[in-house]
């Protein structure tokens, strides 16, 4: 006889999460299940795919070895309903069970259809996360403007992480103007941990390569943690051997080095392998010891408890349309390039390619590559936002719909960001070395050779003008596109729309 279900997540592998802590390991079944509902409902990267169901089944093993009982379900189960409630509602029925238990889920799709369950769910809080939701909507209410940077003080107060007192360490909240510089190709660079699948991911592979085989994404080579001690050998390898460096680098580009000193663990965090708290903790021993710098310590910080936890929040205070917002009326269709196309444009194909065979791209590449791009072309956002959701490990929509809707395209009007995230080939240039093996050139603005990204920012400028121009950190913008004289501008808008038109017709640009 079992008392209750308990119902766990895909990214809820965390073996104190509020389910379990309310759990009793005596009368209780654990449930977990490998669904085609959360593997189809966008077209989800191979590597993502294989990397959650990897982590499930190691998640099941360290859970009996804890003394819990776990029903799992393969995704090939004969018997599988395919809907991660319907796993739940089966094993209830099977066991006599009469309640089902979960820690809340961070996305409001699989909130929507808990609520329509025929067998009563409990839903508890994710007490992973610093701010709990009330406290978040608490510390919104009444303000004019929601941005991170308020928020992430009262984070760091809250937390006591890198404060001397009441006093943030260093006498700054933010070392962003240290964390902006290009970096070199360090030919002794070590990147990120791989590590070897074991039979248990191979077995996953197997079925990922079968069954979402044609998704976009390369399943092969396979190296992403998928327990909790590679995951914490892969934090401590940040640590050792990037962090030092993550800070002044952050924003940088360069093409023989994809991962620079980012230390992609946002997919063990996202998936609960990681404490994202304790990881915090660490990184401030690190500086507290004298191993680190204040900006790379802080910079990262800010990332967790601040950008991590603010999106989150917001994504639940805006409700379940968020990810349909479009303010500035995008509709272009998403360009065949963020599918592997063939481009011209080695920054937009660098990032795509990475992506393509890694499920991975860091912060910049994201928001001021392919989002700049997609912003600045026109694109439906909620096109952007799926592709977003589909291609990247870390992706969830909670933290993925923020970060697009909001911060990339700016098609929530200004609820995250107070300005559009845009830039003409400038910017890429002096963050990069993608110009200079590009086939277009970086300094030509009109004519043969002229840089899409050049070419598509004034274009975005001048048809956004009535929202935009008011905007105090978008007025000298208007005032050099004001400054150049009609013939110029005409020029531009001109071979702007021959970008725009090659783009709504599938050409490659």
């Amino acid at each position: 006889m079992v008392s209750r279900v308990v119902l766990i997540l895909g990214d809820q592998l965390s073996p104190d999460i509020s389910s379990l802590k309310d759990a009793d390991r005596d009368t209780d079944l654990v449930v977990m299940a490998e669904v085609c509902a959360e593997a189809e409902y966008v077209a989800h990267h191979p590597k993502k795919i294989a990397l959650i169901f990897a982590a499930m089944r190691h998640f099941v093993i360290e859970l009996r070895d804890l003394g819990w009982r776990v029903a799992y379900t393969k995704l090939d189960d004969p018997d599988n309903t395919h809907s991660l409630y319907g796993e739940a509602r089966r094993y209830a029925q099977t066991h006599g069970a009469d309640e089902i238990v979960m820690t809340q889920a961070g996305e409001w799709r699989l909130r929507l259809e808990a609520e329509e369950s025929a067998i009563p769910i409990r839903q508890l809080p994710d007490h992973r996360f610093i701010a709990a939701e009330p406290e978040f909507a608490l510390w919104a209410q009444g303000r004019k403007a929601l941005r991170m940077e308020y928020f992430y003080r009262d984070m760091r107060r809250k937390t006591g992480l890198l404060m001397d007192g009441d006093a943030p360490c260093g006498g700054k909240w933010n070392f962003d103007h240290d964390n902006r510089k290009p970096a070199q190709v360090d030919l002794f660079a070590k990147g990120p941990p791989q590590f070897e699948p074991d039979d248990v991911t191979r077995d996953v592979l197997e079925l990922v390569a079968a069954r979402f085989g044609k998704n976009f994404g390369d399943l092969h080579p396979f190296w992403f943690a998928v327990t909790r001690a590679d995951a914490r050998a892969a934090q401590a390898h940040f640590l050792d051997h990037h962090l030092a460096d993550f800070g002044t680098y952050q924003d940088a580009m360069l093409e023989a080095d994809k991962f620079l000193h980012h230390a992609v663990l946002s997919p063990y965090i996202n998936i609960g392998l990681l404490d994202p708290l304790e990881l915090c903790r660490e990184v401030e021993k690190r500086y507290r010891a004298g191993d680190v710098p204040l900006n790379s310590a802080e910079g990262f910080i800010r990332q967790i408890i601040g950008w991590r936890e603010y999106v989150r929040g917001l994504y639940i205070l805006e409700g379940p349309d968020y990810t349909h917002r479009n303010v500035l009326d995008h509709h272009r269709p998403l360009p065949p390039l963020y599918w592997g196309a063939k481009t011209k444009m080695n920054c937009m194909s660098r990032a795509v390619e990475q992506t393509r065979t890694d499920a991975y791209a860091h912060h910049i590449q994201r928001l001021m590559v392919t989002g700049n791009f997609a912003l600045l072309a026109g694109v439906a956002p909620y096109e952007v936002h799926e592709w977003y959701l589909a291609v990247y490990a870390d992706a969830f929509e909670w933290v993925e719909a923020p970060n697009t809707v909001g911060m990339s395209q700016f098609a929530d009007g200004g609820i995250i960001a107070s300005k559009p995230y845009i830039s003409s080939g400038n910017y890429i240039n002096k963050m990069s070395d993608y110009c200079k093996g590009c086939h277009y050139k970086v300094a030509t603005k009109t004519g043969e050779g002229a840089c899409p990204f050049n070419l598509l920012y004034w274009h975005f400028l001048d048809r956004h003008r009535d929202r935009f121009a008011r905007n105090p950190r978008m007025a000298q913008m208007y005032r050099t596109w004001d400054r150049m004289d009609d013939e110029k501008c005409a020029t531009v808008l001109r071979e702007a729309e021959v970008v725009l038109e090659r783009l709504s017709r599938g050409a490659p640009v």
